[in-house]
């Protein structure tokens, strides 16, 4: 990393071939001719820190942007619910690899401490008593106040921060400032702290840019885990779970510009966790065809909800929870497709060979515009696709055996719209003690009676 043709930053592999911190460009060319040199973008930067705060807001909602890309987490109240400081950090180090980036943890009682033990590549100190003896071991030119004076603080031997505290205070302030004493007196615990916490937008809208050119749906797993990591931050800082998101797939500008593909996934149930959601994102992503190459990145939370709070159940419920099966039937519509996962739905309709339809199981049934009318009688579990036609014996309907109606009539008049049906509906019981949903239907001739088969009764 450059700035102002010099090397800002390396990575292991370039400190490896001999690059280090401050050499000229050409000097770095020189030594690692197959290196790859960026000039630092400040813009970028901060989008980095601001996409990382965001992912970590899923451990606490106290989080402040500091100097030198140090974020200050306030984890005080979150160590019981996410198992101690010990799992605390291994989840913030997770989330952290998952967006791309290396970062150096610690902790400790104050956060100017943390951010002294984060610069000298972490640590953590628990107790005061700790922190006081792991400072007094860091540089004395650590804190940004005293690196101006990193000469003067040499030629007087002065060389940790234990020895600078030890420096008689109003001869350091005439020489250094008050800054530097409010830094030591902050890291210490013996001065108050204040910090401008991070508030997420309204909205999440998230954006990333890919460094090539990707022709292969599925390599985009990777970027879109990155950007659910920072939706689930979003979503738990505002106690909010997603319920539909969509993934747009950014392709090439200028003259060969086309729009972005979008990949709309919705919830039958609310979730404010990512892993789910990556599973779907995999399924959809490993079925689509990319029209051209795809260069960025947007994932948009386009339906929210109130968190839901957890159930006060005292045991599970057997055979699991509607919560699984509905994650169940998201997963088998990712990967078959909406129209080849469906289940049956009530429509408002007297016929009861049109009062059911099957539709895509993740639509919402609409109870109010879809209620079922009234019956006056029971309904058969099973109903035949198609009226079976009964022949007539001594003037009763046969079906294996003669049958008998033990019920009254159900009158069905409807369909002057595209089919009419006049029938009166009866239950029979056969010799057997089988019952039977039959019907008797008049033709368009004056007095004509015909009887037909259309359910069995369980």
């Amino acid at each position: 990393m450059l700035e102002q043709e010099g090397v800002l930053a390396v990575s292991r592999a370039a400190h490896a071939s001999g690059v280090r911190v401050g050499m000229r460009r050409g000097g770095a060319l020189l030594m690692a001719p197959e290196i790859q040199l960026h000039e630092r973008c400040l813009q970028r930067e901060a989008e980095a820190m601001q996409a990382a705060a965001t992912a970590l807001l899923r451990y606490t909602p106290q989080v402040a942007l500091a100097e030198e890309a140090v974020l200050l987490l306030d984890i005080g109240a979150s160590l019981r619910l996410f198992g101690g400081i010990r799992q605390l950090c291994r989840l913030a180090a997770a989330s952290m690899r998952t967006l791309g980036f290396t970062a150096a943890l610690s902790c400790a009682p104050t956060a100017q401490g943390a951010w002294l033990l984060a610069r000298s590549r972490g640590g953590r100190c628990l107790t005061i008593g700790s922190l006081t003896r792991r400072l007094a071991r860091l540089p004395a030119w650590l804190p940004p106040p005293a690196r101006p004076f990193r000469t003067w603080l040499e030629g007087i031997g002065c060389q940790t921060v234990g020895e600078l505290r030890r420096l008689p205070r109003p001869g350091l302030q005439r020489r250094c400032g008050r800054a530097l004493l409010d830094v030591l007196d902050a890291a210490y615990g013996e001065a108050p702290e204040m910090h401008t916490w991070l508030a997420p937008p309204p909205e999440f809208k998230a954006g990333l840019e890919l460094f090539d050119r990707i022709e292969h749906a599925e390599a985009l797993l990777h970027g879109a885990q990155r950007l659910v990591q920072q939706m689930t931050g979003w979503l738990c800082a505002h106690h909010y779970a997603v319920e539909r998101i969509c993934l747009l797939l950014d392709h090439e500008r200028g003259r060969t510009a086309c729009p972005p593909t979008a990949i709309d996934i919705v919830l039958a149930e609310a979730v404010w966790r990512g892993d789910h959601l990556l599973r779907l994102l995999k399924e959809r992503l490993g079925r689509i065809a990319l029209p051209a190459p795809v260069i960025g990145l947007r994932l948009e939370a386009l339906q929210v909800q109130a968190m839901a709070p957890l159930t006060d159940t005292l045991f599970p419920e057997p055979g699991g929870t509607s919560t699984d099966r509905e994650r169940l039937f998201e997963l088998l519509v990712a990967r078959l497709g909406p129209d080849n996962v469906l289940r049956a739905a009530p429509l408002a309709d007297y016929r009861p060979d049109r009062a059911n339809a099957w539709q895509p199981v993740q639509d919402k049934q609409r109870s109010l515009d879809q209620r079922m009318p009234p019956h006056s009688l029971p309904r058969p579990v099973w109903l035949l696709p198609k009226p079976v036609a009964l022949i007539m014996r001594d003037n009763r309907p046969f079906y294996i055996s003669p049958l008998r109606l033990v019920s009254g009539a159900e009158r069905i008049e409807a369909g002057w719209w595209n089919t009419t049906q006049v029938r009166d509906y009866f239950i029979a019981e056969g010799s057997d003690h089988v019952h039977y949903w039959i019907f008797r239907e008049r033709s368009g001739e004056e007095g004509e009676l015909r009887w037909y088969l259309h359910g069995l009764f369980g």
